[in-house]
């Protein structure tokens, strides 16, 4: 047998690959690193929930809804605790560094997992771009002699060095980054409230004139609360992490446990919370809103330079991102290729449990997407934008379907680690599957998400048939509860 069929036959799903040399991967029987701490976790899962969307894309989403959007928000939020619910069941259950696409895999066959890991590996590549570019904006508007490749150049090399190291480097930075945007929007909320109290100088309680003085809760009807849904849907990217950065805790089934179980007031604090405080204090429709909701805000409490003081947040959150998403991709190809779903190469890993491979192959995409989307931002990138536009509602109809057969399973095979339960299951999994592919057929209402619903489409359906072309080519081994 040569090196080539030893590195491609098949092994049970979810299970590392038994490389047999030097193309063949780790040879030594390294594993992924369990380099990252309780606390590291704990921070991941904290601040996973404030992304760079909740700060640029909200108003948006207010300028289309008004006050009501709090409750797109509500509904939203509701949703992604029902997804995180679930991913946390089976990642609690089983905790494995491709998180959803090993358990697709396992409920649904290979063909799942193929074309639900990697339609996510390629969302996170082409968000890489989107997060370096709007920080390296960030930074040419600070020192405006400067160009924006060269940030972009810096961003992407520091991030993709740092993940090479050591997986304890993608931990202590993402506990930084988190620790600031916690406190950031800490910070926003007390001051907001404050200020919603008038206790703040120089300011006045509103009472409740703008939620319903300027057209009222529902002043753009209910065309306005759709639009605001589908905005506020897409802020909620990146919540995956913990559950993929679980499996190289050092305790995956505990950390991944508890950062589902507080999943719940994290969403209704920082989401609902921050939207409510917006719309009360300040008027929906004013301008300053809709360019920067946050910002607006502040600058109405009396805060200095209340723009660059968001400037500097909104960086963070970009630079926590792009961090974030560098790891969240190299680990899910690592997994994809452990299953034999992509290139052997990608899974050597360094002495220090690192898929190196993975890490440069997700980066160097990353510099590509860049580079797309500072010269062809127009053409070539909008194209990869509208083909990744609905893939996070992908991803999630993957995760419901696959815990409805999963959760089955394991209470048939395996109750006793169902550390975590779905609620009221299973009609709270059904009403989540509803609930997604009512947000789909939404998209088709817009122009703009009804061309990213068709892209997306087109995707997953080829992934899909190259999935199953290939599980019905090369026959693997049924898979077990313990693989």
């Amino acid at each position: 047998m040569t090196r080539t069929e030893t590195s491609d036959a098949p092994h049970p799903p979810g299970e590392p690959a038994k490389p047999s040399g030097p193309d063949g991967g780790a040879s030594d029987g390294r594993s992924l690193s369990h380099g990252l701490k309780q606390r590291h976790l704990s921070m991941i899962a904290l601040g996973g929930v404030i992304g760079a969307g909740l700060f640029v894309g909200s108003g948006a989403g207010i300028a289309a809804a008004g006050p009501s959007i709090v409750l797109a928000y509500a509904a939203s939020g509701a949703l992604v605790m029902l997804v995180m619910r679930m991913l946390g069941e089976m990642s609690a259950a089983r905790p494995a560094s491709g998180s959803f696409s090993v358990h697709a895999e396992r409920a649904l066959g290979p063909w799942a997992g193929f074309a639900s890991g990697w339609i996510y590996w390629t969302l996170l590549c082409v968000a890489i771009a989107t997060e370096a570019t709007a920080a390296a904006k960030i930074m040419t508007g600070w020192l405006p002699g400067t160009e924006q490749w060269m940030w972009v150049a810096l961003f992407m090399i520091l991030f993709c060095a740092s993940n090479l190291a050591a997986v304890r480097n993608f931990g202590e930075y993402e506990f930084w980054f988190a620790t600031l945007k916690v406190l950031a929007i800490s910070a926003f909320l007390v001051l907001g409230i404050l200020a919603i109290a008038g206790l703040l100088p120089g300011t006045d309680a509103p009472g409740s004139s703008h939620l319903t003085g300027d057209g009222g809760f529902f002043p753009t009807g209910t065309d306005g609360l759709i639009v605001g849904l589908l905005a506020s849907v897409f802020a909620f990217g990146g919540l995956e992490t913990v559950t993929i950065a679980a499996a190289e805790s050092e305790k995956p089934v505990s950390g991944v446990a508890t950062a589902v179980r507080t999943a719940v007031w994290r969403i209704a604090l920082f989401y609902v919370g921050s939207m409510l405080v917006i719309v009360t204090l300040m008027p929906w429709s004013d301008e300053s809103v809709k360019s920067g909701p946050y910002a607006a805000v502040l600058d109405y409490v009396g805060i200095p330079a209340a723009a660059q003081v968001m400037n500097v947040v909104v960086l963070i959150a970009l630079l926590s991102a792009m961090n974030a998403n560098i790891y969240g991709a190299s680990r899910m190809s690592y997994s994809l290729v452990e299953r034999g779903e992509g290139p052997a190469f990608l899974n050597r890993l360094s002495p220090q449990g690192v898929p190196r491979y993975a890490v440069i192959a997700s980066s160097f995409f990353g510099f590509v997407a860049v580079l797309l989307n500072i010269f062809w931002e127009k053409t070539v990138f909008t194209w990869l934008l509208n083909m990744v536009g609905a893939a996070t509602l992908v991803v999630w109809g993957f995760i419901a379907v696959a815990q409805l057969v999963t959760r089955y399973r394991l209470e048939r095979e395996a109750p006793e680690k169902l550390v975590v339960r779905m609620w009221l299951f299973p009609g709270l999994t059904i009403v989540a599957v509803l609930a997604i592919l009512a947000v789909l057929l939404l998209m088709l209402r817009e122009g703009d998400t009804r061309t990213q619903l068709a892209f997306t489409a087109g995707l997953t359906v080829v992934l899909a048939a190259v999935g199953y072309v290939r599980q019905r080519t090369r026959p693997r081994p049924a898979v077990t509860e313990d693989a």
